[in-house]
């Protein structure tokens, strides 16, 4: 019978492996290619000290192909789980270690990430999947897939109720990329990670495309292309700093307000550049991301998908404290219209915020809905849609800014007082109506016009009449669509005076199981 002593030294004996991974050769080959071990990962996560392991002693169970060796039976099987503090708020998180078996995913190890989304869920605490491995342990079978399957269902009840975060740090191929599709937010690191379905061997043999591994799966094509990702980062170091300025926006679960900022930026400043920042002319770009960070707390703005459907931004920041998610046109792309990307991009952001009890601020200057076959071969009425419902359907505070144009069924779209936000400003220059100026005197004129002694001249007389009558904001703030005109340098002061009257707000939604959003 062991003594105590010897039953401490086992233990630390274990403790030291689990510690060790895939042992030094390896840990040396992960440093090599640019990647941190998974303990290193979750150090830099957390709060300094604050890791609370769970499972370290774990080993699989599979007896195939020689596996069963005592040296194969490495503690802790390739995954480490627990939990961290982010700014003293408790996060469950869990890192695949590649030095283990290429970090691949056994029964016992799905079973321990398993563990801490339940307790996750049951405490009301944020997940973070830190991804890096080589897919399903073939050895075992449908044991691995079965822990897929499980882990792909805890994504699925955890949605909507703690933040999901997944990121991808190196490898993620086969059934392993549907968990990250799930989480509400995919950061992927840029040159050592890749997620696709089937890769580019796969895709040679069947389809005879050939295509490399970064093109068809990288960081870059995720971000700009495809859409699966929402953050790009340069090294496992800056995704772990990103996900914890993420973290810091939102609340630990659905029950809860996002945590408060104190913040030394003045609630009413004023900042006269505003009042040029958005040209006279309805058709010169500008940059609404500077307009965005002139008005928010110090100018911090986490934008979310910066490089997929660059016409619409979206992401995160803070006005007199308290974190809001911010949806704007951009006349800068594509001068701000909206398409089947960015109506999908909004909608999911606006459908995030709302799950978390994140107020809605948008700024708009939408001259319509893309035009063309491709669009609408594509379904843009399906896919215009799903914002539509998703800002209806938010009962988060909503304030929207009117800062130029505001042009048919887009202006609906975009947060109008009728799908019901609290409070709906425009600038003095603001232009809301069914279509621009020239689109509508050509279908109210044309044959007028064609008659005319002098077409060109009559033409400018009827945009100028068409421009006096209905391109400002002064006919919507008659009939109550527009709570106030307001002048650009007051935008800050007015925002945070909104969002203040709305703290209580509650809102209510006719009782169901849930809506049938147009996917």
């Amino acid at each position: 019978m062991r003594s105590t002593e010897e039953r401490i030294r086992y233990l630390d004996a274990l403790r030291d492996a689990a510690r060790q991974g895939g042992g030094p050769a390896r840990l040396a080959r992960q440093h090599a290619a640019g990647k941190l071990s998974a303990r290193e990962r979750i150090e830099l996560l957390g709060d300094p000290g604050s890791f609370e392991e769970t499972d370290p002693f774990v080993v699989h169970r599979c007896r195939d192909f020689g596996m069963g060796a005592p040296e194969n039976e490495i503690p802790g099987d390739g995954v480490v789980a627990g939990a961290v503090r982010v700014e003293g708020r408790p996060v469950f998180v869990f890192a695949q270690d590649f030095t283990v078996f290429g970090g691949s995913l056994s029964e016992t190890n799905a079973a321990k990430v398993c563990k801490v989304m339940d307790l996750a869920m049951r405490i009301g605490a944020p997940v973070v999947g830190l991804n890096d491995s080589g897919g399903a342990r073939i050895q075992e079978g449908v044991g691995s897939l079965a822990g897929y399957a499980d882990i792909f269902l805890r994504n699925t009840l955890a949605s909507g109720v703690v933040p999901q975060v997944s990121a991808i740090m190196g490898p993620c191929a086969g059934g392993a990329v549907y968990s990250p599709a799930i989480t509400d937010f995919v950061l992927m690191v840029r040159g050592t990670a890749s997620m696709f379905v089937t890769g580019p061997d796969v895709i040679r043999s069947v389809t005879h495309e050939e295509v490399t591994k970064e093109a068809l799966g990288g960081a870059e094509t995720h971000a700009g292309v495809s859409g699966v990702a929402h953050v790009v980062a340069d090294s496992d170091a800056d995704c772990l700093l990103k996900i914890r300025t993420l973290l810091g926006f939102l609340p630990s679960n659905n029950r809860q307000d996002p945590p408060l900022r104190p913040t030394t930026d003045p609630a009413d400043r004023e900042d006269a550049e505003l009042d040029r920042l958005v040209p006279q002319s309805p058709n010169q770009p500008y940059d609404m991301k500077e307009l965005i960070r002139r008005v928010v707390d110090d100018g911090e703005f986490f934008e979310i998908h910066a490089d997929f459907a660059r016409n619409l931004v979206v992401g995160f920041a803070r006005l007199g404290g308290r974190p809001v998610g911010i949806v704007a046109n951009q006349p800068d792309h594509l001068a701000g219209v909206l398409d089947i990307d960015s109506a999908q991009k909004g909608a999911r952001f606006v459908r995030f915020c709302d799950a978390f009890n994140v107020p809605l601020v948008t700024f708009e200057d939408v001259p319509g809905f893309l035009p063309g076959t491709q669009q609408e071969f594509g379904g843009i009425i399906r896919h215009g849609a799903k914002l539509l419902y998703a800002f209806a359907e938010a009962t988060v505070p909503k304030v929207t800014v009117i800062t130029r144009k505001a042009y048919g069924g887009a202006y609906c779209v975009m947060a109008s007082k009728h799908i019901r936000t609290d409070f709906n400003f425009a600038y003095p220059m603001a232009e809301i109506a069914v279509m621009g100026p020239e689109g509508a005197v050509n279908i109210l004129y044309g044959r007028e016009l064609e008659k005319a002694a002098d077409p060109a001249a009559a033409r400018r007389q009827k945009v100028e009449e068409y421009q006096e009558l209905f391109a400002n904001p002064y006919v919507a703030a008659r009939r109550g669509y527009i709570d106030d005109v307001i002048l650009p340098r007051t935008t800050r002061f007015r925002l945070i005076r909104a969002l203040d009257l709305c703290e209580n707000k509650r809102d209510v939604v006719p009782p169901k199981k849930h809506g049938n959003i147009p996917l």
